[in-house]
């Protein structure tokens, strides 16, 4: 009992069985009800009628010998009646009966009187003299004498004769058939519940090996199952709901797939990048440690400056790696703050300015403004600057120009550094932001780059909600953009 089905079946089951059961027993009561209500409606007049024959009680005293005769004429007319005669405290006075028979000597007249009177609802059950306990439908009538009250006549209409006849027709085939429709009932409702329930679980169970095959594949296949797409019930939801979910997870085992990849070549790369300097000052070092002593001073600060340019390569690197790895841990929250953006680019040009002299290259400005505030990071805005007038630097050949230009937009403020450089492949445009990606020209000086510059300049402007964009022509320049928005200037 491990399918949905099974469970359903066994519930349906159980809960068939037991509306029969209560259906049965509900029916059976109220069958009981209506035939003692309508056996008390059609038999009522009888203890008025039986009274009204004789007096009963002349002069107060009990005619025994008159009751017993029309108690045997009422008996002839319905068997199933047994009369009584009750003095004015409900006491038995006479009967028409075997004397052993008859096991109470009082009766309960409440019920009595709210028959006479008509002050209670039927069927109004009274007390059964010779059962003791169980009670029963009735009909009664006051017997008076010389316009006194001298008692009840108190007929039951179901009496022992009734009960042997309603066990006779239990046990008959006609009981026997209620029984068996009853249960035929059940079943075929059971039946009926079962083919229901396995048409509703039909498609559950198709959806569910569906998503069997799909996980046992690795999310490799997707699923095969049709949907509504519409107004679907709950199954189709859950099936359009896991194919959506079957996609996504897809999408994202492939870009897993993909960013591992990309992580498997970068500790190649960075394992190459770090190697590399490492080698060469070690190299050094060890020729000023061996031939120190033979070495002339101008051979010992030439290798000592090579040493110390690898040294600052090599932190370079390290520092990268270390900012890039801060930023795709979200730990770094930008500080926002007002600022200007002429300043800014004003002391980033001239924070490259000795740099960009000594390769013979013109680092121009071109400002539209001088008083464009945003809000930012400005100390994250200066490392994406620095990068980019770097990388700008690197690419650039001697003779080149760079230049730091900015833009008034309605909303925005537009910074960019353009140059003259080498350019970039439109194969390659796609990629440069990636923070693994290494160019596969080893001709164009970014193989000996680690590839993170352009990375940390996207994740910072991300964190800003900035886009960067790239123009750029092969042998002709390069020319990164990106927008800040545009405040208000500070009070």
């Amino acid at each position: 009992m491990h399918t949905l089905f099974a469970r359903l079946s066994a519930a349906l089951l159980v809960i068939v069985i037991l509306m029969g059961v209560v259906f049965f027993v509900t029916e059976r009561i109220n069958t009981q009800l209506y035939y003692e209500e309508l056996t008390q409606r059609l038999n009522a007049p009888i203890a008025m009628y039986v009274t009204g024959q004789r007096d009963l009680m002349p002069g107060g005293v009990p005619d025994l010998d008159s009751l017993r005769d029309l108690a045997g004429h009422a008996m002839v007319i319905n068997p199933t009646a047994e009369i009584y005669l009750l003095d004015t405290e409900g006491k038995i006075l006479g009967h028409g009966l075997p004397p052993d028979t008859v096991m109470l000597d009082r009766v309960d007249l409440a019920p009595l009187k709210a028959l006479i009177d008509e002050s209670a609802t039927m069927p109004i059950r009274g007390d059964d003299p010779r059962s003791g306990s169980n009670r029963k439908v009735f009909s009664a009538f006051e017997v008076r004498s010389d316009d006194r009250l001298q008692g009840y006549l108190y007929v039951i209409l179901g009496g022992q004769t009734y009960e042997a006849l309603s066990r006779d027709i239990g046990s008959s085939y006609v009981g026997k058939m209620s029984f068996y429709i009853a249960v035929a009932v059940v079943l075929a409702a059971a039946v009926v519940g079962l083919l229901v329930f396995s048409l509703l679980t039909r498609r559950l169970k198709l959806l569910s090996t569906d998503v069997r095959r799909v996980t046992d594949s690795d999310f490799e296949e997707s699923p095969t199952i049709a949907f509504d797409k519409g107004d679907g019930d709950e199954i189709d939801q859950l099936a359009s709901s896991f194919a959506a979910m079957s996609a996504k997870i897809k999408e994202q085992l492939a870009q897993l797939k993909e960013n591992d990849d990309l992580r498997r070549e970068l500790v190649s790369n960075i394992s190459h990048d770090l190697r590399t300097p490492l080698s060469a000052m070690q190299g050094y070092l060890e020729t000023l440690i061996i031939k120190g002593d033979s070495l002339s001073d101008e051979d010992r600060q030439h290798y000592l400056k090579i040493a110390r340019r690898h040294t600052v390569r090599l932190g370079s690197l390290i520092g990268d790696l270390f900012e890039l790895s801060k930023l795709d841990s979200a730990s770094v929250t930008p500080q926002l703050e007002m600022f200007s953006v002429p300043e800014l680019v004003q002391d980033i040009a001239q924070e490259f300015q000795l740099q960009a002299e000594k390769k013979d290259i013109t680092l121009s400005l071109n400002l539209e403004t001088s008083s464009a505030f945003t809000v930012g990071d400005i100390g994250l805005i200066q490392r994406v600057l620095e990068n980019l007038v770097r990388n700008a630097i690197r690419f650039t050949p001697v003779g080149g120009e760079i230049t730091l230009s900015i833009a008034e937009r309605p909303q925005s403020v537009a910074v960019a550094v353009a140059d003259t450089g080498k350019g970039i492949p439109d194969n390659e445009i796609s990629h440069i932001f990636d923070r693994y990606y290494r160019s596969e020209n080893p001709g164009d000086g970014r193989s000996g780059s680690s590839g993170l510059g352009l990375a940390i300049v996207k994740k910072i402007l991300d964190l800003h909600d900035s886009r960067i964009t790239v123009v750029s022509k092969v042998n002709a320049g390069t020319r990164f953009e990106f927008e800040l928005p545009r405040h208000s200037q500070a009070a």
